[in-house]
């Protein structure tokens, strides 16, 4: 089933998408999702995350993807990257960023599930690579369809 809404709709409530931001901010904005019902993954990847060390502020560089299956809303992409600008000068172990994000991410959007995936770049001879999943509870006496199943994280 598609929702067909109008501009005004689909825009309302994003502020930072067509602004000249220059900062990083700890915003995640939505959008309705016109295909509400219809399992589909959405994947964003971002090749540039930096954060600092936890215990000696020293610089970890990171992947971090996103695949979620949404409900009603979608992650705008701006605010995305804005937000996620907004660890670099934050000291994080990859475990627990990884988790803020998925926290942050679910808090948003309320998706059928959503799993984050943090591959850091190696230091000190170690690579980490933190996959960390989100999937909503299935009410009571209800099972997935089969379409449902094969779109599963």
């Amino acid at each position: 089933m598609t929702k067909d809404l109008s501009r005004e709709e689909l825009l309302s409530g994003l502020t930072l998408l067509g602004q000249n931001v220059r900062q990083p901010v700890r915003k995640l904005e939505t959008f309705p999702n016109q295909h509400p019902g219809r399992p589909y993954v959405v994947t964003l990847v971002c090749d540039e995350f930096t954060c600092l060390c936890a215990a000696t502020g020293q610089p970890d560089f990171a992947t971090i993807i996103i695949h979620y299956i949404p409900d009603q809303r979608i992650v705008e992409s701006k605010s995305l990257k804005l937000y996620l600008w907004s660890f670099r000068d934050e000291g994080h172990f990859h475990e627990h960023v990884t988790n803020l994000i998925l926290d942050d991410l679910v808090k948003a959007l309320d998706p059928i599930t959503c799993e984050v995936v943090g591959d850091f770049k190696v230091r000190g001879g170690i690579a980490i690579k933190v996959e960390a999943k989100y999937e909503r509870a299935t009410p009571i006496g209800h099972e997935p369809d089969e379409l449902e199943s094969d779109f599963r994280l």
